[in-house]
């Protein structure tokens, strides 16, 4: 397939490219941030409590719908006491990055590497099991689509990828109307069920088997930990500050407490009536459309909206980590604990590079399950209550350290909440760890250890490529004796850069002749670039080019054809790409590879010489 389809295609997909001025209007307001971030944990009431009678229901048997209200309470404490945390992580960081940058920035750089890969393992959960959950939501109500299960839910994994990867804006006006119409048809169910109680009807009473065993605090526990899945997606507010118009912090704040209050709601209003009604889904139909059957009847619009809108909302709730993971990500990157390429934006502005891996591993994980719910479910939670943990102890010491107005009651709320998180952390990862919570316990300090040793590879790498002062004058050293036009592209002023200028210097004498180039992506990198070119005196202008849709070889070759460069005919230009070479081949992985895609686009031009100046690294100490 030629580029040209190539593209057509892209732009059918992903629509036309913004550029760099458009970031302002992909800000979400709290109306379309809303359903957006707070999808997730709205969407866990279509499953949390089902999974607390899964586990309590064989043992105990009916007296298990009285156990359900009782530990639905103590989770919507807990969400209360994360709320008002949350709330102040919001408003003392307010660039975003949660869990991660609270935890490196008060508790060291180990707990903070910790968070990040807690946090981005959790968000690949919530896209696996949400889609997972969404499926088995609507195959409950249409059962013959259950032998396609996992075949629908990779589909619907590409489907929500295409769908950020057309933006910000465009994602949450696409993705945010089902939220919405969820919580019509949840609160509705739960205002005709109350009403239909309350004048007089008597629920189908169900006849649950059981092993016939007390009620013990071990099995109590056990359900609680499956029911925590209900506060997971909380965070992600704090993590996404910077995606909200300004007031940022306000807005964030804002949906923070409507999401603690629509929960309230939801989440105890279902738990309620699921003592009520009593109903069992254990045989492969969901809680929610069980109630509905019995609140609304089995063939009426309201039942089928309901289906309908739980499924939707289960889908979309991935959103919420396809929202929050390339933030995340991209805050790691910049930081050098991940591939720089998961720093940047795409043609819509978005970090495509994020949204694509965490598309990729959510469906690796959908096929080994077989999208199960209910073994996804017990590799959930543990990653996000590690972050919440760390979040909160993060914060307790800020307040201890900054001190300032309030801060025994600030230190008092993040205290409590550290502490809480941390019991519920601990019942989660016992009691899920046989099955299947040692995968994501193993998997955190493996991610921290990758993380690492990122950071230490680039590290090396600008300690080698770092030229130092005195380096200035081997530069003037170089003669030259070809006559033709020569461009040096340069990402930054280092050692790779400066031997492909003395290079140029040895094909051209007349240093008229001889351009340095580079793109202006954005204003801080380019100030940066000319002061450190300044600094070296270099006899050789500097061309800056902007690239407002972060384009890389279209605005060279548009120089290269512009009157400005005054290229005639018959002439040749030669271009030399400076380039390093890592010395380990997964060091490659770490890095862009942006001289191989110019010299592609320059090689397509025949009085084009492209030269490439490698500089050979060293191994990372």
């Amino acid at each position: 397939m030629n580029t040209k389809w190539k593209s057509k295609i892209k732009r059918f997909f992903i629509g036309q490219p913004l550029n760099n001025e458009a970031i302002h209007r992909e800000k979400f307001s709290v109306i379309w941030g809303l359903p957006i971030l707070a999808s997730d944990p709205i969407s866990s009431v279509a499953y949390a409590g089902q999974e607390m009678l899964i586990v309590l229901l064989p043992v105990v048997g009916g007296l298990a719908f009285g156990q359900i209200t009782i530990l639905s309470g103590a989770i919507i404490g807990l969400l209360a006491i994360l709320v008002f945390s949350y709330r102040q992580t919001i408003q003392s960081y307010p660039n975003g990055g949660g869990s991660y940058i609270v935890s490196k920035d008060n508790l060291g750089k180990w707990p903070g590497l910790v968070a990040g890969a807690a946090l981005a393992v959790d968000y690949i959960l919530t896209v696996a099991v949400s889609i997972s959950s969404g499926v088995e939501q609507i195959a409950s109500a249409f059962t013959f689509l259950k032998p396609y299960s996992v075949i629908i839910s990779v589909l619907l994994i590409v489907m929500l990828m295409v769908g950020n990867l057309r933006g910000i804006r465009e994602s949450s006006r696409i993705f945010g109307l089902p939220t919405y119409a969820f919580i019509f048809a949840l609160g509705s169910m739960i205002v005709v069920g109350f009403f239909k109680l309350a004048t007089g009807f008597h629920p189908t009473p169900v006849d649950v088997k059981s092993l016939g065993q007390p009620i013990t605090l071990l099995l109590m526990l056990r359900a609680f930990s499956s029911g925590c899945t209900a506060l997971t997606g909380v965070e992600a507010v704090s993590n996404a500050v910077p995606n909200f118009k300004p007031p940022q912090s306000k807005n964030a704040n804002k949906v923070l407490i409507s999401l603690g209050v629509i929960i309230l709601f939801l989440f105890g209003g279902t738990s309620v009536l699921a003592n009520k009604f009593q109903v069992d889904p254990r045989g492969g139909r969901s809680l929610l459309v069980l109630m509905a059957e019995q609140i609304f009847g089995s063939n009426t619009v309201m039942y089928y909206f309901l289906t309908v809108t739980a499924f939707l909302i289960l889908i979309f709730a991935a959103n919420t980590a396809f929202a929050d993971f390339p933030m995340l990500i991209s805050i790691v990157s910049r930081d050098g604990y991940a591939p720089r390429q998961l720093s940047m934006r795409g043609d819509k502005l978005a970090y495509d590079n994020g949204i694509i891996v965490l598309s990729i591993v959510a469906s690796i994980l959908v096929v080994i399950f077989n999208a199960k719910v209910t073994l996804l479910i017990s590799l959930y939670a543990v990653g996000v209550f590690v972050s919440f943990t760390l979040s909160q102890t993060g914060m307790f010491v800020r307040w201890r350290r900054l001190k300032g107005k309030h801060w025994h009651l600030k230190a008092l709320i993040n205290g409590f909440g550290a502490f809480v998180t941390l019991v519920t952390v601990t019942i989660i990862g016992s009691e899920k760890f046989k099955d299947g919570a040692w995968i994501v316990i193993l998997l955190i300090p493996v991610l921290v250890f990758l993380m690492n040793n990122s950071k230490k590879h680039y590290e090396s790498v600008k300690a080698q490529l770092h030229l130092e002062d005195e380096e200035y004058a081997i530069f003037k050293t170089a003669k030259a004796t070809y006559s033709n036009h020569v461009i040096v592209p340069i990402e930054s002023v280092n050692r790779t850069s400066m031997r492909a200028l003395r290079y140029a210097y040895t094909i051209q004498q007349n240093k008229s002749k001889i351009t340095a180039f580079t793109i202006a992506i954005n204003e801080e990198t380019v100030k940066h670039i000319q002061e450190r070119y300044a600094k070296f005196n270099i006899d050789v202008p500097l061309k800056v080019v902007a690239s407002p849709y972060r384009k890389i070889a279209e605005p060279l070759l548009d120089f290269i054809k512009s009157e400005e460069f005054g290229l005639k005919k018959g002439e040749i230009v030669t271009v030399i790409l400076p380039k390093f070479v890592v010395n380990k081949r997964w060091h490659n992985v770490m890095h862009n590879h942006t001289t191989r895609y110019i010299e592609k686009e320059l090689l397509k031009h025949k009085h084009i010489v492209v030269s490439v100046m490698p500089y050979q690294l060293k191994d990372d100490k």
